[in-house]
């Protein structure tokens, strides 16, 4: 027998206040149009003034322990991924486990921008697999809109605000590509890159949080590159190809670079959960939002193969092979 990390719950929450591009125009020299054709984006959801990462987290875990048939008591742990905490420190994940009322366990932030989910899984996997826990909350959670320079067209019409999470619970398998559970994953990262994605400010360096900077087209050619890479990495870790895929889950950037990476790896856009047109990007939280609305919608269904595969600053990026 082997011991598996297996997802036994999904949910997820956005922020009550939805923003069309047409709100944009208001302000800036864009369009509806310009929009959606560079992006695929229509809407997005904004935090409201007061509202945290950590409010999203929590009510993202709520829906996920709901979906399991969980109560708190039963998680060990916490992991949330985020490149916008509330503070400083202490960590999001510490304030998800005192809003859930759990007083026992651990928790922990994990920071690899939109690719954080990816690192999230990973590391809950293999504390699950060393038997450091037994079941965990890995939670991938932003508020990418305090961060943005409104006046940059480029950027701020790009992301998006919210949370999504998985309960993972160790499960007995029996070693074969047919278990359900993560089977793989593959994790990159390449700070050469760093100046395509950034945010300028941080508390070592300019004592403030900055505003975040990107250089769209060297990005969209790396990005699909490096998707679709660490994507074959891991289905080739098992003896898989994109041929054994019902589902990729990637991360929600761009629909073009969803459709670069698709069409790379050789697999119809009817096998992709797309939600980019609804959230835009909400960087570490993407992944798991749109597990969630691919669970809700009845399209992901148990015994599913389902890869998921992000990049973000860093460069950072990786992928997850797993059977729901």
């Amino acid at each position: 027998m082997t011991l598996r990390a297996v997802v036994e719950g999904v949910g997820h929450y956005l922020p009550d206040r939805i923003v069309p591009n047409s709100e944009f125009e208001k302000t800036l020299d864009t369009s509806d149009e310009w929009i959606r054709t560079r992006s695929g984006i229509e809407r997005r959801h904004f935090a409201a003034e007061g509202q945290t990462t950590s409010d999203l987290a929590a009510r993202a875990a709520r829906a996920a322990l709901e979906n399991a048939g969980l109560d708190v008591d039963a998680i060990d742990g916490i992991i949330v991924a985020t490149s916008t905490p509330d503070l400083t420190f202490p960590s999001v994940a510490t304030m998800v486990q005192r809003d859930l009322g759990m007083t026992r366990g651990f928790g922990f932030d994990v920071q690899a921008v939109c690719a954080g989910f990816i690192y999230a899984l990973t590391n809950a996997n293999a504390l699950i697999l060393a038997g450091q826990a037994k079941c965990l909350l890995v939670i991938g959670a932003e508020t990418f809109s305090r961060i943005i320079d409104w006046t940059d067209r480029s950027t701020c019409v790009l992301f998006g605000d919210g949370a999504g999470a998985v309960v993972l619970r160790a499960q007995e398998g029996d070693g074969t590509k047919a278990d359900r559970g993560i089977l793989s994953a593959d994790l990159n990262s390449d700070g050469r890159y760093r100046d395509m994605l950034y945010v300028d400010g941080g508390v070592s360096s300019t004592g403030h949080a900055g505003k975040l900077r990107m250089q769209g087209n060297p990005l969209f050619r790396q990005a699909v590159e490096k998707l679709t890479s660490t994507a074959e990495t891991a289905l080739e870790k098992i003896g898989l190809t994109g041929t054994d895929v019902d589902w990729i889950v990637p991360h929600q950037a761009n629909i073009r670079i969803i459709q670069g990476t698709a069409k790379k790896m050789g697999l119809s856009m009817e096998q992709v959960i797309v939600t980019v047109q609804d959230h835009g990007n909400t960087s570490a939280a993407s992944i798991p939002l749109a597990l969630s609305v691919g669970v809700a919608e009845g399209r992901i269904k148990r015994g599913d193969l389902v890869l998921s595969e992000a990049i973000g600053g860093g460069l950072a990026w990786g992928a997850v092979v797993l059977r729901w």
